[in-house]
């Protein structure tokens, strides 16, 4: 645990909830830890993204557009926000396809703010380890 990311976050206070009951650690660290945040994620099985194709999408492409969907999905890791990945995404499928929609929100996870911040979760002994830090 990165008890100096954890003292600078409790001053800080949550961006989105403003500043922590720091007065009871039990308190403090459910509020760290409760999932209310987004985080993108830096990468895709090509089979999450085979999975997220919608039925109704998939028979209206061309043979050649679901060729292309089959080698690039074909890659065991892709990273979902890589411009030229993204451009041939909407190349393939069109503007507001379900398809898109589903990606694009399969490439983003909730996460709490201990999470985000790389902290993992984190117990009421930490948060009093936290406030004492100088």
């Amino acid at each position: 645990m990165d008890i100096a990311a954890l003292a600078a976050e409790l001053t800080a206070g949550h961006p989105d909830t403003g500043a922590y009951t720091t007065g009871t650690p039990e308190t403090a660290a459910a509020e760290i830890n409760l999932v209310n945040r987004t985080k993108n994620k830096t990468s895709l099985t090509g089979d999450e993204m085979f999975a997220a194709t919608d039925a109704t999408d998939w028979v209206g492409l061309t043979d050649h557009q679901q060729l292309l969907w089959l080698a690039f999905t074909g890659k065991d890791s892709l990273d979902p926000f890589a411009a030229a990945n993204v451009a041939l995404v909407t190349n393939i499928f069109g503007g507001g396809s379900t398809t898109l929609t589903a990606l694009a929100a399969l490439r983003k996870e909730d996460v709490s703010r201990a999470g985000e911040l790389g902290l993992g979760t984190v117990s009421p002994g930490q948060i009093t380890e936290a406030l004492a830090y100088t």
